[in-house]
């Protein structure tokens, strides 16, 4: 099946990077980014225009702020029967429909980071004209990037402040750890080494079905112990109320987004 990823950036390149097809071309403006694609890849990328006439899915992935003026290009050579997939944050299906012509099927979706290896996790809702049909073709061709969870379209932009910005959060984590490693005494590469191969080992434990974070901590923190005194001082400084504010943040914004 022909595919066209419009927009090369970084999800963009996630999202080449993961998918299981060999029909895919590429729409690129920078002259330089392009270059590093079909080089890195063995893509085809080209302009719009040839790139449309040949697609049958068609994922639309930039910036919120090039959306509108990138589906104002899109609408002349968009034709019955191709599938719209956005992977575009806090831009409703209806807006997309509203710039393209007739009824076109489209599928929002809000994959993260982690499919670039086949890890991800993609939400994905349907819009007005979308049908079952749609939803099954997106759900597989998403499926070897990690895994696909249909949602109500409401529920998207929580799920963009969640699982899109997740990556960030844990790897700011992860930055802090390494730095209070070195605080403690480690020299940075070690720090990098515990930390990384910790997040990863941890990763694991909470990927396995019968999963429990709640669980782990509290098998982790020994009384009296090291781990719980430092769980205390977390706790004092707020760390869930830091984190339930800024992912609630991360949603408001992403509702302002689609206005």
């Amino acid at each position: 099946m022909s595919t066209t990823i419009v927009g090369g950036g970084n999800m963009g390149e996630a999202l080449l990077a993961g998918l299981a097809s060999s029909d895919i071309t590429v729409v690129e403006q920078s002259p330089a980014r392009a270059e590093y694609l079909r080089s890195r890849y063995d893509v085809v990328v080209t302009s719009l225009e040839p790139a449309m006439e040949k697609a049958e899915t068609v994922f639309v992935v930039v910036k919120p702020y090039h959306v509108a003026a990138l589906l104002d290009s899109l609408a002349p050579h968009v034709r019955p029967g191709q599938l719209i997939v956005s992977a575009v944050g806090g831009t409703p299906t209806a807006s997309i429909e509203a710039r393209l012509p007739g009824t076109p099927a489209v599928v929002r979706s809000m994959p993260n980071l982690p499919v670039s290896v086949g890890a991800g996790t993609i939400a994905i809702s349907g819009g007005r004209h979308a049908v079952a049909a749609d939803l099954d073709r997106v759900r597989t061709m998403l499926a070897p990037l990690g895994r696909v969870i249909e949602v109500a379209e409401s529920q998207l932009d929580a799920v963009t402040a969640l699982s899109g910005g997740g990556p960030a959060y844990f790897a700011l984590l992860a930055e802090a750890m390494i730095d209070a490693g070195v605080l403690a005494g480690l020299p940075r590469p070690l720090a990098e080494e515990l930390v990384l191969s910790t997040a990863a080992g941890t990763g694991r434990m909470l990927g396995e079905p019968a999963a429990d974070p709640a669980g782990l901590r509290a098998a982790v923190c020994s009384p009296g112990g090291t781990t719980i005194t430092a769980i205390r001082e977390l706790e004092s400084r707020a760390l869930r109320a830091s984190v339930m504010a800024a992912v609630v943040a991360a949603r408001d914004r992403s509702i302002e987004m689609g206005r």
